[in-house]
C-alpha cells in the first residue's frame, strides 16, 4: 500500500499532537506493509514520516528541488536531513531552486502510484501554488482515495 501525505506546515504544538494521533489511527492497519511517500516538509509531512517509520513501514522522500533542504530554516533543517537519511528511496524533481513549478512537479511524483492520500487540511484554498488544496484536487481527479485529517480544535499558526 502506497500512502502519500500533503499537509499544512504551520501547526500549533497542540494541533501537531492531534494530527499525529489521527495519522497513527489511519496508518496503523497497514503496519509494515505500507510505503509512506512524503516531501518531508516541516509539520504534517514530518509527523507522517515519523509515524510511518514507527509502525514499521518504508519511507520514500520526494525532493522538490536541489536547494530545497538547504533553503529550509535552520531550526527545521536537521529534522528534514534526518528523515531524508532514513528514506529507503528518494525521488527528486528536476529543479535547482524551490518554485511553484518545482512544487507542482514534486506533487505529481508524490501522487504517482499512490493508493491513498492523507491530507492534513483545514479545507481552505491553497495559500500558494502546490498547496494542500491543490494536491487534494489532483488526487481526486486521479481517483486516489483521500483521507482528510483536521481534528476538532486544530489550529494553524498565523
Amino acid at each position: 500500500m502506497r500512502i502519500a501525505i500533503s499537509g499544512h506546515r504551520d501547526l500549533s504544538i497542540e494541533t501537531a499532537a492531534l494530527v499525529r494521533s489521527a495519522i497513527r489511527e489511519i496508518l496503523r492497519p497497514f503496519g509494515g506493509d505500507m510505503v509512506g511517500v512524503s516531501c518531508l516538509a516541516p509539520g504534517s509531512d514530518q509527523i507522517f514520516a515519523d509515524v510511518v517509520l514507527e509502525l514499521g513501514g518504508r519511507l520514500e522522500a520526494v525532493v522538490p528541488a536541489r536547494q530545497y533542504g538547504p533553503g529550509l530554516p535552520e531550526v527545521v533543517r536537521c529534522g528534514y536531513d534526518l528523515r531524508l537519511g532514513l528514506a529507503s528511496r528518494v525521488l527528486r524533481a528536476p529543479f535547482d531552486r524551490p518554485s511553484p513549478e518545482a512544487y507542482a512537479s514534486a506533487n505529481a511524483l508524490l501522487l504517482r502510484d499512490a493508493d491513498v492520500l492523507v491530507a492534513v487540511w483545514d479545507g481552505r484554498p491553497a495559500r500558494g501554488t502546490g498547496g494542500t488544496a491543490d494536491v487534494v484536487r489532483d488526487a481526486r481527479r486521479l481517483s486516489i482515495e483521500v483521507r482528510i485529517v483536521w481534528p476538532e480544535g486544530a489550529l494553524r499558526e498565523p
